[in-house]
């Protein structure tokens, strides 16, 4: 699943960069295809997110990653 994930995360983030520079670069004439070119490049920027975001949940999961330092709440209750 992860290694699905990863590819999807590629996948998305090219397709953010390719249709964000087809958008850009879009002339005056041509208004349908800068407001596909926009919603393409929002749709692949936020599955490359997501996509990004559960990569490195998952990668703290199995141990992977280092998990971040955080103060646990019972702490902040204490003090």
């Amino acid at each position: 699943m992860a290694k699905l994930v990863a590819i999807l995360n590629v996948v998305a983030w090219g397709g953010f960069w390719s249709f964000g520079y087809l958008a850009l670069t879009a002339g005056d004439e041509s208004a349908a295809h800068l407001v596909t070119a926009i919603l393409l490049a929002f749709a692949g920027a936020a599955v490359g997110i997501v996509a990004f975001f559960w990569l490195a949940r998952h990668a703290e999961e199995i141990g992977y990653a280092k998990k971040p330092n955080r103060v646990l709440p019972e702490h902040l209750r204490e003090g």
